[in-house]
């Protein structure tokens, strides 16, 4: 694979990340309105900046690990991002319900679960993108290709 592309897949999953920290800017922002504690640390950029970076780095080794592994990559990826979505809220409703941070409430909770939903969003077309451009260099016969 050449540099160009390796730099190219880069900077689109950068891209990924820059936006998805953005929005999820926005999303403590309007939090914030609605009640969500000013102390409530999940809910400030170094924490949740550095969850958005680490679920998009994660999200893109679970993608191209499906893609390498499953026969049918795309029914695969299809059926497991919504349930690993859905799945990543189970720690927020756990904190909803235990409320095991201080400052934790329902604003905040409902905000960090937007949070998910947010990077799930803006992951997948980029992850998309991403992988059509790094399969674009490979030989034909290297990938498999499925009946839409």
């Amino acid at each position: 694979m050449s540099y160009e592309k390796k730099l190219s897949a880069a900077a689109i999953l950068g891209g990924v990340i820059v936006l998805a920290v953005a929005a999820n800017t926005a999303v403590a922002m309007v939090a914030g309105r609605f009640g969500a504690e000013s102390t409530f640390a999940p809910l400030t950029l170094p924490v949740y900046g550095a969850f958005t970076v680490v679920g998009v780095v994660v999200g893109w080794w679970g993608w191209r690990f499906v893609e390498g592994r499953s026969a049918r990559p795309r029914a695969t990826l299809t059926a497991l991002v919504p349930v690993v979505t859905v799945l990543s809220l189970v720690p927020d409703l756990l904190l909803l319900a235990l409320r095991f941070v201080p400052g934790t409430n329902t604003a905040g909770a409902v905000a960090l679960m937007g949070m998910h939903v947010v990077v799930a969003v803006l992951a997948v077309p980029g992850y998309l993108l991403t992988s059509r451009l790094l399969r674009e260099n490979r030989a034909v016969g290297d990938y498999r290709v499925e009946a839409a």
